[in-house]
């Protein structure tokens, strides 16, 4: 298996090469060349596996034996020993047709443990084989930079920078972060927003001098193997709901970055019988405007109630591009499309490449006051208790349900993050405060270490290259 840029400027890489490249030399996100295909038959035989299983079956050909397969067997079944629920990713029956895919049941409540316990370990598997030392620097709205922490604080090898905006996360959300004191973890509190952090990892990619030699990795979805990671609870969760050629199933993700709903749209590919990937947004719509009305541009960052998903630049929304030019035969189109849209702030697609997208995807925008109605009326009505990023899903699910593009399928929404997470939401509508686990009982009480720095490439290159 080889992996290409979007940009179709770098060099094609392997599985081991792309998890430690992150962004391709020509500023594109690595895709793999070809995808494995699950007929009806093969997806019969594996629809009752355990997860670690299915993960093993649906990913082992990205990984194109780089591992050895018990190897690799031992790095997923470590990946998913921290879960608390036997089943991995429980779903839910919210109403008849409508289901709730629990994806927070990893060691910091959030989706993103299911990718970067998985990318902790295959890193340490690689790091060890090389005798090479890392320097990981990632950007996080919230969930990514706990779970990267968590997922890759025991390699020995690596060195571990999360940025993340000053004030604009959950308070969970931040001591999960900064309450881990380890001499290879540092947390910086950036004066800024998500996409000040998320456009200074991708600055110090392009210029990595200020390493001093050392490599930089992502643990943001620009790694691939992060998006990979993802595939697996699509099949996992609609397998369980009785999906196979005849009967298919939709999902609706809350969806800042785009990473997680493009990793359905990969499981859509490889034969898993989705009709619509549902993308479901807060004020900060720019996927709901583009799906809509082809308009992709940039506007002022609003502050919500679900901060995960305040992105303006969903730094997947590439991968989608290039996959939708490659059906039309055309993905050579990409890197000018892509380059006009970073001088001008605004894309838009020929109306055949956008009508292609359309058929795969439907969006919802959300705001703050149905999102609180949203979490007040599940608690009512089945005593779940929402988180806001999950409350924007089941309503955008509602709306799908309602609408001309549904079939009378199963609706699976994520539920991306524990409740506990984000309690001023929680609230806000006027229900129950929903307990964290008892193994962060003591979470407030924990010492805290962090550095408030200003929105400035060259301040935190050189606090990282004091650091390194």
């Amino acid at each position: 298996m080889k992996f290409i840029s979007t940009r179709l400027g770098a060099p094609s890489l392997n599985f081991e090469e792309v998890i430690f490249q992150g962004l391709a030399s020509d500023g594109g996100l690595y895709i793999p060349e070809f995808l494995p295909l699950f007929d009806d038959k093969k997806l019969h035989e594996i629809k009752n596996y355990s997860y670690p299983d299915l993960f093993f079956e649906i990913t082992k050909v990205f990984i194109d034996n780089e591992i050895p397969s018990q190897e690799y067997k031992k790095i997923i079944d470590k990946s998913y020993s921290k879960f608390s629920h036997q089943a991995i990713a429980p779903l839910k029956q919210l109403d008849s047709n409508h289901y709730l895919l629990e994806l927070f049941h990893g060691p910091t409540l959030a989706f993103k443990d299911f990718a970067l316990q998985y990318l902790g370990n295959v890193l340490d598997y690689f790091l060890k084989i090389r005798n090479q030392k890392i320097v990981i620097i990632g950007a996080t709205s919230g969930d990514t930079g706990s779970a990267g922490i968590h997922g890759c604080m025991n390699c020995q090898n690596a060195e571990i920078f999360i940025m993340y905006p000053h004030q604009k996360v959950s308070e969970v959300q931040k001591r999960q972060m900064t309450t881990v004191i380890q001499d290879n973890v540092f947390n910086i509190a950036l004066e800024g927003n998500f996409d000040d952090c998320q456009n200074l990892v991708k600055k110090m990619f392009a210029d990595q001098s200020f390493l001093r030699g050392k490599k930089m990795v992502a643990i943001n979805s620009i790694n691939f193997a992060r998006i990979m990671a993802q595939i697996v609870y699509y099949f996992y969760s609609a397998l369980r709901v009785g999906c196979n050629d005849k009967n298919p199933v939709s999902f609706t993700v809350p969806s800042g970055n785009f990473g997680d709903i493009y990793a359905g749209f990969l499981a859509k590919k490889m034969g898993l019988n989705i009709n619509k990937l549902i993308i479901a947004t807060n004020s900060n719509d720019i996927l709901v405007r583009f799906i809509n009305h082809n308009d992709y541009s940039k506007k002022s960052m609003i502050e919500t109630m679900s901060p995960s998903m305040n992105i303006q630049v969903a730094s997947n929304f590439e991968r989608l591009i290039f996959d939708s030019l490659k059906t039309h035969k055309i993905e050579n189109k990409t890197p000018e499309i892509i380059h006009e849209f970073l001088r001008t702030g605004s894309l838009k697609l020929p109306d055949e490449i956008h009508k292609t997208i359309k058929k795969d995807f439907c969006a919802y925008k959300i705001d703050d006051e149905q999102t609180i109605l949203s979490i007040k009326k599940y608690f009512e009505k089945t005593h779940e208790i929402l988180d806001p990023h999950t409350a924007i899903g089941t309503i955008a699910s509602e709306q799908f349900i309602a609408s001309p593009h549904y079939r009378g399928e199963s609706v699976i929404t994520l539920a991306t993050a524990h409740p506990a997470k984000f309690p001023s939401a929680i609230e806000s509508a006027e229900i129950p405060q929903p307990q964290l686990p008892r193994f962060l009982n003591d979470l407030f009480s924990r010492p805290e270490r962090f550095s408030v720095l200003e929105n400035n490439l060259e301040i935190v290159k050189n606090f990282i290259s004091n650091k390194i």
